[in-house]
């Protein structure tokens, strides 16, 4: 499954965990990423994965957009 996720500057996306296996890809913007406890500054062009079950969260430092892919999908995420 495949998001796309718009952030305004200042937006969090909270420190959380899920059964899912993730990777996201920086389209547009700069985060800070934390993953396991450790933070990186990305920029567009960068990427980073997430194994499942690992806490992780991120810090929009400007406007931006995240693809996220995950597997299995987030059912949580779909409309009925």
């Amino acid at each position: 499954m495949m998001v796309q996720a718009f952030f305004k500057k200042g937006a969090v996306g909270v420190r959380h965990s899920h059964p899912h296996r993730q990777v996201t890809y920086v389209e547009k913007g700069i985060f800070e990423v934390e993953i396991d406890g450790k933070k990186e500054i990305l920029r567009p062009g960068d990427s980073f994965m997430v194994p499942a079950h690992v806490e992780h969260g991120a810090v929009a430092l400007a406007d931006g957009i995240l693809i996220d892919v995950f597997t299995p999908a987030r059912t949580d995420f779909l409309n009925d």
